[in-house]
């Protein structure tokens, strides 16, 4: 028998979640394509959103990496929220295909797409708003975005890449 009483409940779950996958992408879109400019400007009129910014651009590594972490963690909730909805409503060898597909437009449209055009459009004011909740997560996932901040460095070296390939996007 299907049970429609946990339809409601995770329907507001992936809802949250894609908000949440909205922040993360619109908030990358916007940090990283912030030119020198507005953060000066920003600094020089000392809110406390701008010196956090500010200290968010200074580490520009652990600040994508902060920013992928939470939006991957996000993400792969809500693949398995779908999957899960999905496998008690259809047949079970359709459930990976609906699943997938379903799950791919909705972050693909808005948690990627829509999010990220928003940041690039708005990046001085939306960067200046996300920068202390960003702040906030950096801080929550702390050691597990220092685990991946050593281990993307050490392999970026491994093959010969840059590790401060991040810098010229932040560069003051």
């Amino acid at each position: 028998m299907v049970s429609y009483a946990i339809l409601a409940p995770s329907l507001v779950a992936v809802a949250i979640l894609l908000l949440l996958s909205a922040f993360f992408s619109s908030s990358e879109s916007a940090i990283f394509s912030l030119p020198d400019e507005p953060t000066r400007t920003g600094t020089e009129d000392g809110t406390r959103e701008s010196r956090t910014l500010d200290e968010l651009r200074a580490n520009p590594h652990r600040l994508l990496v902060t920013l992928l972490v939470g939006n991957n963690i996000v993400n792969i909730a809500i693949t398995s929220i779908v999957t899960l909805l999905v496998a008690r409503f259809v047949p079970a060898e359709l459930t990976v295909v609906i699943a997938t597909l379903s799950v791919s437009v909705l972050i693909l449209v808005f948690a990627e797409i829509v999010p990220k055009s928003y940041g690039l459009g708005h990046a001085e004011s939306w960067s200046l708003r996300v920068a202390r909740p960003i702040s906030y997560v950096e801080r929550a996932l702390g050691p597990l975005v220092a685990v991946f901040e050593v281990v993307t460095r050490w392999l970026t070296t491994l093959i010969g890449g840059d590790q401060q390939i991040e810098r010229p996007y932040l560069d003051d």
